[in-house]
């Protein structure tokens, strides 16, 4: 096995109280966990220490970013995913980070949840398939999830019309990805 198939399907926490410790993800279609060069600059914009913040990983696949936000002190983070079988992955990585305190993972999709939810969140991860196309219908149902200046960051390919009460913040672009961080003023 070469070095690099043996590492291809882990990722590492580059910050907070797991720094450095990987964690395992399922190959998928359309999974490309966020590199640690973006994710480095992701939260240099939010800060470092997110203490006190409840954070939704809406389309959490690997779960790198919602372990990064639990791993930085979030007070709670939920993870979004569809597939069950990644959904348990997530759950068994939160355990063996010592995270479950601080880690709901649902299992379900991603429309759906917001649609049930009665959650405000302050940091919302939008990072779907690059074939994702439900983007209008994703910010009409986002937008009673989120606390007064929730901070959103969307990755995408190309970056997708984004309703007014969406400020940019800061944007950035790495490889095939263009990535924002947007505040929420409604």
């Amino acid at each position: 096995m070469s070095k690099h198939s043996k590492h291809a399907n882990q990722v590492r926490i580059i910050g907070g109280s797991c720094r450095g410790r990987k964690i395992r993800f399922l190959s998928a279609d359309g999974l490309r966990p966020t590199a640690d060069m973006v994710r480095e600059r992701l939260f240099n914009w939010l800060g470092q220490d997110l203490t006190g913040l409840k954070v939704l990983d809406l389309f959490a696949g690997s779960g790198v970013l919602g372990l990064e936000a639990a791993s930085r002190n979030a007070r709670h983070v939920v993870m979004v995913e569809k597939y069950k079988d990644s959904s348990r992955l997530l759950q068994q990585n939160a355990v063996e980070l010592e995270l479950q305190d601080k880690i709901t993972v649902a299992s379900q999709d991603a429309l759906n949840y917001l649609k049930s939810s009665g959650e405000k969140f302050d940091v919302v991860f939008l990072d779907p398939p690059y074939i994702w196309e439900d983007w209008e219908i994703l910010f009409e149902v986002l937008e009673k999830c989120l606390s007064e200046k929730a901070m959103v960051y969307i990755e995408a390919a190309n970056m997708p019309p984004i309703p007014q009460w969406l400020y940019l913040h800061r944007k950035g672009k790495s490889g095939k990805s263009l990535f924002e961080v947007r505040i929420y003023q409604p």
